[in-house]
């Protein structure tokens, strides 16, 4: 047997391993836990039977495969000359140049000398989080000028006991709905081509032998990019799949010239042996260690926003609003969000897009009275805004109406009665730069509510598709933004949460995760956003009684307890809560606040207890503190709740547990001693009997919750 010569890039408890092969790009030998035996490892090729049907030379799974010399699948790049320019120009074969290699990171140089162009593959392994950062970038060394029709940021091989999946799709007020499916004969593939990032679609992937909260091996991918994208997982002959994730582009859309290149955008991979919540705390860790950017550079205490939308709409009125604001601070709210309604005309979502001065109707002074107000009162003032958008009823679409995406000789599509800004328009830039400078510098705005409300249709820019030119552009406006106000926090809102991904986060502190302020709708909502966000970033607001999307009444206690595992916010008109929920709502605020800086820098579980129970743990990282709300979502038929086993504990400490809310119970159950000791006093256990036997749960009735916390002593 010949000798192997085997490259391996380890993490923590990850390891990355490829194989020299003659002629081709490195081939795919593990991806997956730690490896410490790869020295001992046999030729990929050297070992395959080959049946009489194949071709000679049969490839395997490289890092990047490619179509015409017997590779069938899935090619990771597509794409070709114009006809007339060769036959080789759609066919591709790659070898390799060039390694650098460091302990945590490697970068392959491939070239297809007969085809001209060059391409760098890159993975990178971050060891505080084992997530790994994959993309890969094209050049064309050819006079003739190469059209890109796919290019995978990450090609990865998967095992063939991985055949369980977890995608992500939905609509608007449902976003990020979980579709489990077996992997079968048949290639598994979700496209995006709605030029963000969707709700349809989430860009995220996580595949697995089991799917289980805390047990068993899974991998997860996520593309960081805020426009189009394709994820796939196709078969193999040898028993494995391979999973691709990129930009889906449209056709044309890159073309490259001598010596241009297309970069992909950047995938985030990691693998874990501990179940979905396993994987999500390797997410949670590079999202709060390597992605946000918070001003000075640390992440301050989340504070509780009041957001007026659900409260006045567009109907504003200064005297009105002051009054809004009086009622917040009184609840203990530490941020003001004035929300759509202020600009330029804005009596509805029919007019005003573009106009970004205040309305002199209803702000004859400008904002600066309201913001003093709010700022009196110890809150910090917010603003939304939708730069990117413009209505066809504004002063700036009747100066400017070339300054749209359009297909020329087609005609305009609207969505909300809303036309979409030709970012790549520098004249464009500059006005919304300007337009929002001139807000920022008037007044102390700490915060902007960023929003993005329709989908990317008749896209285009000088007789291309315009999707990727538009996103990078959005990413150079909203970080032209951040560079002249760094103390300015921003949140990502697209429809809610349409634009929710690594690529838009690194540009921004906040995403409103969903339109639907509906608790019980609100429960799966996060969960399936929580398996790639830390819960600081996710935006859970507190609704009215009767929710503005469903039409469902929920008592207070229920609402609060699905929004405390997030950023806490009021979505609501506060002034007309009786005084006893008022008081209710500010104990809340207050429980928020308390536990905070457990659930925004802890570690986050999450389950089900059967098909109709919910719950969410956040535990400190020293294991000191932990607060669960337990959700019950429907009846079922068991007469007992069951016990829920808290992980994440230290077995020989000892716990104070206490119920901090339970519903109240129909008049025909019994109390019992100890339930009636953890609701009041509370209960001392050890982290061991809490992890073994699990803590007992009260009755609970449907759409209701239970909260429990636990600090050791």
């Amino acid at each position: 047997m010949s000798e192997t010569s085997l490259i391996h890039v380890d993490g923590t408890t990850v390891s990355l391993v490829f194989e020299r092969t003659a002629g081709m790009p490195p081939a795919w030998r593990h991806f997956g836990a730690r490896r410490h035996d790869v020295e001992h490892a046999w030729p990929i090729a050297g070992v395959r039977p080959h049946p009489p049907t194949l071709l000679d030379g049969d490839p395997v799974l490289t890092v990047l495969p490619t179509h015409g010399f017997g590779w069938f699948q899935q090619p990771a790049l597509a794409g070709g000359r114009p006809a007339g320019h060769g036959d080789l120009d759609w066919a591709h074969a790659f070898c390799l140049e060039d390694v650098c290699w460091e302990p945590h990171a490697i970068v392959f140089k491939l070239a297809d000398k007969t085809a001209m162009l060059g391409l760098t593959i890159s993975y990178a392994i971050d060891p505080e989080s084992d997530v790994v950062s994959a993309w890969a970038e094209l050049e064309n060394r050819g006079d003739v000028p190469f059209r890109v029709d796919w290019l995978a940021a990450a090609c990865v091989p998967l095992p063939a006991d991985m055949d369980q999946v977890l995608g992500f799709t939905g609509r608007w007020t449902l976003e990020f709905q979980e579709a489990r499916e077996r992997l079968g004969v048949a290639t598994w593939r979700r496209d995006n081509r709605r030029g963000r990032t969707s709700n349809d679609s989430f860009p995220g992937v996580i595949v697995g032998t089991a799917l289980d909260d805390d047990t068993g091996a899974v991998l997860g991918a996520h593309l960081g990019w805020s426009g189009n994208h394709t994820i796939l997982i196709e078969p193999l002959n040898d028993g494995r799949r391979q999973l691709q994730i990129g930009e889906w582009l449209a056709p044309g859309e890159v073309v490259l010239g001598y010596g241009e290149r297309y970069r992909t955008p950047t995938a985030y991979l990691s693998f874990g042996t501990d179940g979905l919540n396993g994987l999500a705390s390797h997410f949670h860790r590079f999202v709060r260690k390597r992605l946000l950017a918070w001003p000075h550079g640390r992440m301050k205490a989340r504070p509780v926003h009041l957001n007026t939308w659900e409260a006045v709409y567009c109907n504003h009125d200064l005297d009105d609003l002051k009054s809004l604001a009086d009622a917040a601070a009184r609840l203990g709210i530490e941020r003001f969000v004035l929300d759509d309604g202020w600009f330029h005309r804005r009596d509805h979502d029919r007019a005003g897009l573009g106009d970004w001065w205040p309305d002199a109707r209803h702000y004859p002074h400008g904002l600066v009275p309201l913001v003093d107000h709010v700022q009196r009162l110890g809150m910090q003032f917010g603003l939304w805004v939708e730069p990117e958008m413009v209505n066809p009823d504004s002063d700036l679409y009747r100066a400017h109406p070339d300054w749209v995406l359009r297909l020329d000789g087609r005609p305009v599509v609207t969505g909300r009665h809303q036309l979409v800004l030709d970012l790549a328009n520098a004249a464009v830039t500059d006005y919304l730069f300007d337009s929002l400078a001139r807000l920022l510098s008037e007044q102390p705005i700490a915060y902007l509510k960023w929003d993005m409300n329709r989908d990317l249709a008749a896209a285009g820019h000088g007789g291309r598709a315009a999707y990727r030119r538009q996103t990078l552009a959005f990413y150079r406006l909203i970080g032209r933004v951040r560079e002249a106000f760094p103390t300015v926090e921003i949140e990502s809102c697209a429809s809610g949460g349409s634009r929710a991904d690594y690529g838009v986060l690194a540009h921004t502190h906040r995403i409103w995760t969903s339109d639907c302020n509906d608790a019980l709708t609100r429960i799966d909502i996060q969960r399936g956003f929580l398996r790639f966000f830390p819960p600081e970033v996710m935006g859970a607001h507190i609704g009215p009684f009767h929710s503005h999307t469903t039409h469902r009444c929920h008592a207070l206690a229920f609402r609060a307890a699905v929004a405390l595992f997030g950023h806490l916010g009021i979505e609501m008109d506060v002034r007309t809560l009786p005084t006893e929920e008022a008081a209710e709502l500010a104990y809340w605020i207050a429980v928020f606040k308390q536990w905070r800086h457990v659930v925004h820098e802890g570690v986050l579980r999450q389950g089900n207890l059967g098909d109709s129970l919910a719950w969410v743990q956040a535990t400190s990282a020293d294991g000191s503190a932990s607060l669960v709300a337990v959700y019950r979502k429907r009846e079922d038929t068991a007469r007992y709740m069951p016990a829920l086993p808290l992980k994440g504990l230290l077995d020989e400490r000892r716990y104070l547990v206490r119920v901090l809310h339970q519903p109240a119970a129909p008049h025909f159950v019994k109390k019992t001693d100890l339930l009636t000791s953890l609701a009041g006093d509370g209960v001392v256990l050890t982290g061991a009997t809490l992890r073994e036997s699990g803590i007992p749960l009260p009755p609970m009735p449907p759409e209701s919750a239970t909260v429990i916390s636990c600090r050791a002593v």
